[in-house]
């Protein structure tokens, strides 16, 4: 098993939280690590719904199956019984303690207004992504710590080049694909895994039969990465009402096939673009829909931009779920087309600036981005880090910096445990 960094987050919720809600993708390891906690650290049952006979009892009965449970308890995908939630706030009620319940679920299903009001200051969400970088080679990243901290973050020099970080970026983070060397298997797996998510997660969701054109749209979407999300242009190109579209977009939202990320504003005056910016949540997943490896997009400059801005930012929201800044994330850009890929912003309202390269050597015109969010924002600007695939660590202003990739999963790591070479 692999060492989850959220682990340590997890528990502190269940130390003082009646009700704690691991939310994820399939496959993500949610399950693993549920049954990981229930053992060594936090002593409860375990039930699934993913057993039948489990799933009948709970149906049949929401508040008598919750009744009849004594001690603490891990329910395993909750989304398949929603209307468990409300027998678990009338017990909560009745005697409120931490860590009764800890739900894992595969949807995000309090982004429905009558779950969500239901556990409302009941409940504290966790999500786990695919496993990141750090969590793979058996280390903790303090990468954006070290973004957020007085000091300059450590230098470090890369010792991967280019077509390993593609190589770590097609692969992406699923536990199962990281035992599938073969890519041709690894792709069966996918195959698999987007037909799982349709039948079963998507569909009773949405309670509808027409749901064939996903893959395509899927695959859309991944051609896509990193673009401004633009649902005319979208509409057009798959055939669908927007009003359609939109229903699907938000259904690939709420089981982490996809992730739409917020422009920034920091209440500037002048006239910045408000739309978000689509990305995959797991790179191996697009790359897949893209039907590439890293040989074949090593040759195509447009797909390794897109595919290494997607895995930087992935590997960001994996790190902001552990780290102690705990960042908002955003994209900037102004009308005028000048932009930054990612700022983040801490709760004192802080800023560090986030641009990825995919070239090995940098020139002036790449810190462009960089140089004017600081200028705009004076104190508020804390760093900007400029992310490419060369070897060296370079200061090239006043808290500006350029570094290796690598540095997303070494900079202020510390070791926790198992690791599998990529």
């Amino acid at each position: 098993m692999y060492y989850r960094s959220i682990t340590s987050n997890l528990l502190a919720a269940l130390a003082d939280t009646p009700v704690v809600l691991l939310t994820g993708a399939r496959q993500t390891g949610k399950s693993t690590l549920a049954r990981w906690l229930a053992t060594h650290h936090y002593s409860a049952q375990y039930l699934t719904l993913d057993d039948a006979a489990v799933l009948a009892a709970a149906r049949h009965d929401p508040a008598g199956f919750i009744a009849g449970m004594q001690g603490n308890v891990v329910l395993d995908e909750i989304q398949r019984v929603p209307e468990l939630f409300m027998a678990i706030k009338a017990t909560v009620d009745r005697h409120r303690m931490p860590g009764r319940f800890l739900l894992t679920g595969s949807t995000n299903v309090m982004v429905l207004p009558q779950l969500s009001e239901a556990l409302a200051g009941r409940v504290e969400i966790q999500t786990l992504r695919p496993l990141s970088q750090g969590e793979i080679e058996g280390v903790q990243e303090g990468f954006i710590d070290a973004a957020f901290a007085a000091e300059a973050p450590e230098f470090i020099t890369s010792r991967e080049g280019r077509i390993q970080m593609l190589r770590r970026a097609v692969i992406g983070g699923y536990p199962e694909i990281l035992r599938r060397p073969a890519a041709v298997r690894r792709s069966a797996w996918f195959g698999s895994y987007i037909t799982t998510i349709l039948q079963r997660d998507v569909r009773d969701l949405a309670h509808i039969e027409g749901l064939t054109i996903m893959p395509k749209l899927l695959s859309l979407l991944a051609a896509r990465s990193g673009a401004l999300l633009n649902f005319a242009e979208l509409s057009r190109s798959i055939g669908l009402p927007q009003t359609t579209l939109k229903r699907y977009m938000s259904l690939l939202e709420m089981t982490f096939l996809i992730y739409l990320l917020p422009p920034w504003s920091g209440n500037l005056s002048r006239r910045l673009v408000k739309a978000p910016k689509l990305f995959m949540c797991d790179t191996g997943f697009a790359a897949h829909l893209l039907g590439i490896d890293e040989t074949g997009a090593a040759g195509e400059s447009r797909i390794i931009g897109s595919v290494l801005e997607n895995f930087v930012l992935v590997e960001l929201l994996k790190q902001a779920s552990w780290s102690l800044a705990h960042p908002r994330i955003y994209h900037f850009r102004t009308q005028t087309g000048n932009e930054v890929d990612f700022v983040m912003e801490n709760a004192a309202g802080r800023v560090v600036g986030i641009e990825v390269k995919a070239s090995v050597t940098l020139k002036e015109n790449d810190y462009r981005g960089l140089q004017e969010l600081s200028d705009m924002l004076g104190r508020k600007f804390h760093r900007g880090i400029l992310l490419y695939t060369g070897a060296d660590s370079i200061a090239f202003g006043k808290n500006l910096f350029a570094m290796p990739l690598q540095a997303l999963w070494r900079t202020a790591a510390k070791k926790t445990g198992r690791s599998m070479k990529i």
